[in-house]
């Protein structure tokens, strides 16, 4: 029997990564123009905004062919348990949001165990900092910006969200405080947010017999990937937790923080660190839009084609519209129903 405490192998993650990237590479050879409104869509692939010549440090620029207007601008972080995936695979977000008058840099960073914290973190701020001097030649309006990601590019985006607006010890994060960029809003989504015993997740024992041994070794292997063998010591690596910084008392000296989007689905494992991040903005008094739904699992709004997807992009645009002064009814095919639930009915569960 496999030990439940040992984390997921790293080769099965390679090869889970390996695979997903050769469907990138397939998929999105045609995609684009199967679905009619990618095709109004450009892509400008592999534009370093670090001068290291590494692939880590590579975005992808993405907007609408039909227009030379500045456009409001979304930076997207990737998810994968901080050790796999790419820009690449995540080409679908890039699309979507591009295909509804979104201007796009879709950004790489550098993957653990190899590469631990603060290195992706740091890689986020660079990629901003990027955006801030060079998205407007690109087509890009940084005054009207969000940030965007999910699972642990959620936890990317929070992180880097707080760091732009909260002044920090950490030297790598003064320069992006000090930029006081123009962020609209922020979308962290399904993201594992606190990085402080993983194991919290399945102790509740209502709750360990519907978590599979496998997903534990993921979950656990997710905060070895970013913090390596430091993960027992989670609580000395602030930002690797941006949920815990966001539960604190804000600093006097911090600016205030943006409207914040997220979503989650029950049967997602991770969802607790979704509440969690309601209820700790909305003690800071910021805006914190969060849509629960009922039976989806992680990383559901990647299926396009199941309604909750559909209608967890229908609102995240009318949320983006709000906040970022665009139409805030997107161009997508209309759902039957809202599938989402309350969060009072999600906690009376």
């Amino acid at each position: 029997m496999v030990d439940p405490k040992v984390p997921i192998l790293p080769a099965l993650r390679w090869g889970v990564d390996q695979l997903t990237h050769t469907f990138a590479h397939f998929g999105y050879g045609f995609l684009p123009w199967a679905i009619q409104s990618w095709r109004r869509v450009q892509v400008e692939r592999n534009v370093p905004y670090r001068p290291t010549g590494r692939r880590h440090h590579w975005l992808d620029v993405y907007r609408p062919r039909d227009t030379n207007e500045l456009l409001p601008t979304v930076m997207y972080i990737h998810g994968g348990a901080f050790s796999m995936m790419s820009k690449d695979t995540h080409r679908v977000m890039a699309y979507v949001l591009a295909s509804q008058g979104y201007q796009v840099f879709n950004v790489n960073y550098r993957l653990g165990p190899i590469h631990t914290y603060p290195k992706p973190l740091m890689d986020a701020i660079s990629a901003l900092e990027w955006v801030l001097d060079h998205g407007e030649r690109h087509g890009a309006d940084t005054t009207r910006l969000s940030i965007m990601g999910e699972s642990a590019g959620a936890n990317l985006t929070a992180a880097l969200t707080y760091c732009a607006t909260q002044p920090r010890a950490e030297s790598f994060a003064r320069s992006v405080f000090e930029r006081n960029a123009q962020i609209r809003c922020a979308a962290p989504m399904y993201g594992v947010l606190d990085l402080h015993d993983i194991e919290r997740f399945w102790r509740d024992p209502h709750k360990s017999e519907r978590l599979a041994g496998w997903i534990k070794r993921e979950m656990r292997g997710t905060a070895y990937s970013y913090l390596g063998r430091r993960a027992a010591r989670a609580l000395e690596f602030p930002l690797a937790s941006p949920l815990r910084l966001l539960e604190s008392p804000p600093s006097l000296q911090g600016r205030p923080l943006p409207p914040f989007f997220s979503t989650v689905g029950t049967a997602d494992p991770l969802m607790s660190d979704t509440i969690r991040l309601k209820e700790a903005l909305e003690s800071r008094g910021t805006e914190c839009e969060l849509h629960v739904f009922r039976g989806e699992i992680h990383a559901f709004n990647v299926m396009l084609w199941r309604t909750a997807a559909r209608e967890q992009w229908r609102s995240l645009f009318r949320f983006l519209g709000r906040h970022m002064g665009v139409n805030p009814e997107p161009k997508l095919m209309p759902v039957p129903y809202q599938p989402y639930v309350s969060l009072a009915e999600v906690l009376a569960d």
